[in-house]
C-alpha cells in the first residue's frame, strides 16, 4: 500500500503516478483533462443520474455517458458488459460474487487506503467485501460501495388504514395479522406487490424470515458461508406464513402479471394497504401521496423483539476493463463526503447516505416520510439487524430459483417446503460450478 511519510514523497508519487499499476494519490481526483464516464445505471431510479448531473455541475471536465436498463436486465447482462474492453467505468451491480471470480471487478483495495474508507462503519461495506474466489462474502477485499444503504419496510395507506380503525402501526405480526385480515373482511386490496419478472413477494418472504429468526443464518447463507442452508426451522415457518398470506387472498389475484412499476401505480392510487419495499422510494412515494403514506419495519414476532430487515447497500462497482477507474473512485467517494451530494441522496434516494461514521445525516423535514424511514434505519443499525437480500447470494439464484418459485406458489403450484428445498438445490448446483 502507498503510504505519505512526506510532502516530497507525496509530489514524487504524482509525478511518476502514469507508471504505477495501482491507484496513486492522482486517483483523488478526476483531474483537469476532458473525461466521459461510461455509466450503467438502472432504470426508474432517479438517484443516480441526479448525483453524476451535480459531479458535473463541480467538475465540468467530467461528463457521463448514460444507459439504464431493467434490473432482470442489469442481472443477465452484467458479465458481458464487463467483459467488453470498453467496459462500465460506474455500473449498478445485483450480484457481485461470480463478477468477481471472473476478474470482471477492479479491486477497490488501494482505493480504501487511498480515500480513508477505514472511517466507514465496518457493517457498511462487510456485504461487498469478497475472497478473490468470488466466496465466501463479507471477508477479503473490498470490490464495491454502495451510493446508499438502503432500508425495507412497510409503506401504508394512511386513509386506508383510517378506515379499518388503526391508530399505530403494528407492533406485532399478530397484530399484522390482524390488520390483514380486516383489509380483507373490508374488501380493500390487503397488499399491492409486485411478483412479474423479478419475484417482489420476496421482500415479504425474507421479512417473514427477520421476524421468525436471527439475520445472522440468512447473511451466511447469502455470503456463501460453509454448510449454510435457506432450509432451517425458522425460515420454513416463515414460508409457511406466506403461503397463508397467498391463500388468503392477502396479494393481488394477478401478482404474476403486475410488474414493480405497475405495483407503485396502483398503490400510490390507492389500490392497497401496505406494499412491502425499500426506502429508494420515500421521495416519490411522498412526492405522489403526501401525508397519505407511511412507513415502519416488519413487527417481530413478539412486542419488543428484535427488528430485522432487508437492508443492503444501492452498489456499484467499476469495471475491470474501465478507462477511467481513478476518476469513478472519486465519484464514489464524493457521494459519500460531500455535503450536497449527502443532501441529494437523501432527499432524492430517501436512504441513509453512508460515509464516515463522524459526518451527520442531513437534515429533512421531521414530519416527512424519509424522516421516518432514516429512523428506522437508525433502530436496524441499533438491534444490528441487517440482512442482505437473499436474491444476491449467487448471481443467477434469483432468476434460476426465487422468481419461479414465488409465482408457482402463487399460482397454488409450490408449497412452502418444496420451495425452500428446490431453492437450496439450484444454490448448491451454482456454487459447484
Amino acid at each position: 500500500m502507498i503510504k505519505t511519510t512526506s510532502k516530497a514523497l507525496r509530489l514524487s508519487l504524482l509525478a511518476c503516478a502514469a507508471t504505477l499499476s495501482a491507484p496513486s494519490f492522482a486517483a483523488l481526483s478526476c483531474g483537469a483533462e476532458p473525461v466521459t464516464m461510461k455509466a450503467y445505471f438502472e432504470t426508474g431510479f432517479p438517484l443516480p443520474s441526479q448525483l453524476a448531473e451535480e459531479f458535473s455541475n463541480q467538475f465540468p471536465n467530467v461528463s457521463f455517458d448514460i444507459r439504464e436498463d431493467q434490473f432482470a436486465n442489469l442481472m443477465e447482462n452484467s458479465p458481458r458488459l464487463l467483459s467488453q474492453d470498453n467496459a462500465p467505468d460506474l455500473i449498478r451491480l445485483p450480484s457481485i460474487s461470480d463478477l468477481v471470480a471472473n476478474d470482471l471487478l477492479q479491486n477497490l483495495d488501494p482505493y480504501f487506503d487511498e480515500f480513508g474508507w477505514d472511517s466507514f462503519p465496518a457493517s457498511q461495506l462487510v456485504q461487498l467485501r469478497l475472497h478473490e474466489s468470488g466466496r465466501p462474502r463479507g471477508i477479503g477485499s473490498l470490490y464495491a460501495l454502495g451510493l446508499n444503504y438502503s432500508t425495507t419496510g412497510v409503506f401504508y395507506n394512511k386513509d386506508l388504514a383510517a378506515e379499518l380503525g388503526m391508530t399505530e402501526v403494528p407492533k406485532t405480526l399478530a397484530e399484522l395479522d390482524d390488520l390483514l385480515a380486516r383489509a380483507k373482511a373490508a374488501d380493500l386490496q390487503p397488499i399491492m406487490q409486485w411478483n412479474k419478472d423479478t419475484a417482489g413477494i420476496n421482500f415479504p418472504l425474507q421479512n417473514l424470515m427477520g421476524s421468525y429468526g436471527d439475520p445472522e443464518p440468512i447473511n451466511e447463507w447469502i455470503f456463501q458461508q460453509e454448510g449454510a442452508s435457506i432450509v432451517t426451522p425458522e425460515n420454513l415457518a416463515a414460508t409457511e406464513h406466506l403461503q397463508q398470506w397467498i391463500e388468503a387472498g392477502y396479494f393481488p389475484r394477478n401478482a404474476n402479471s403486475i410488474d414493480y412499476f405497475n405495483m407503485m401505480s396502483r398503490f400510490t392510487q390507492g389500490q392497497g394497504l401496505l406494499m412491502f419495499n425499500g426506502d429508494w422510494e420515500s421521495a416519490n412515494l411522498q412526492q405522489q401521496m403526501g401525508d397519505s403514506v407511511g412507513f415502519f419495519l416488519m413487527p417481530p414476532l413478539e412486542e419488543g423483539g428484535r427488528y430485522a430487515t432487508m437492508s443492503s447497500p444501492l452498489t456499484f462497482g467499476i469495471g475491470a476493463n474501465s478507462n477511467n477507474p481513478d476518476c469513478a473512485a472519486f465519484f464514489l467517494n464524493w457521494v459519500a463526503t460531500n455535503e450536497t451530494a449527502r443532501q441529494i441522496n437523501v432527499e432524492v434516494g430517501g436512504s441513509n447516505p453512508g460515509g464516515p461514521a463522524y459526518l451527520p445525516l442531513p437534515e429533512v423535514d421531521p414530519n416527512s416520510l424519509i424522516a421516518s424511514t432514516l429512523a428506522a434505519s437508525q433502530v436496524i443499525a441499533a438491534n444490528n439487524g441487517a440482512m442482505d437480500f437473499t436474491a444476491n447470494a449467487t448471481g443467477a439464484i434469483f432468476a434460476a430459483a426465487w422468481t419461479p418459485e414465488l409465482q408457482k406458489m402463487v399460482g397454488g403450484r409450490q408449497d412452502a417446503e418444496g420451495l425452500l428445498e428446490t431453492v437450496q438445490e439450484e444454490y448448491e448446483k451454482q456454487l459447484s460450478r
